[in-house]
């Protein structure tokens, strides 16, 4: 289990003990972490699941294909340089610490 801390719109924090191995959207979505919907279940082709990435922890993400890429360019909230979508990253120990803001509004 790994720590992962959301920072949610109104500027509270929760902070989810999310498992190894599924997705940050996942964790999100078991703990109804407001604002993250993954209304595609993960299989990115939605981008409802878009997430500021504002600490990493002692890891790195894995880099963005060109699928995730796309879907940013059109998600519903700015996309910013730390933009990612929550359904492509993977919990893991190396990502202990990991933040994430909710954007304003996902649709």
């Amino acid at each position: 289990m790994t720590d992962v801390t959301f920072i949610l719109r109104d500027g509270t924090t929760r902070i989810v003990d999310a498992d190894d191995g599924i997705s940050v959207m996942q964790a999100a979505v078991l703990e109804d972490i407001k604002g993250i919907d993954g209304e595609c279940g993960g299989c990115c082709s939605c981008a409802t699941c878009h997430v500021y990435v504002e600490s990493v922890g002692a890891g790195e993400l894995p880099p963005m294909d060109d699928a995730e890429n796309g879907l940013l360019d059109g998600a519903a909230a700015e996309r910013q340089e730390n933009s990612r979508l929550g359904c492509q990253i993977i919990v893991s120990p190396e990502l202990r610490g990991l933040v994430l803001r909710i954007p304003d509004r996902q649709v």
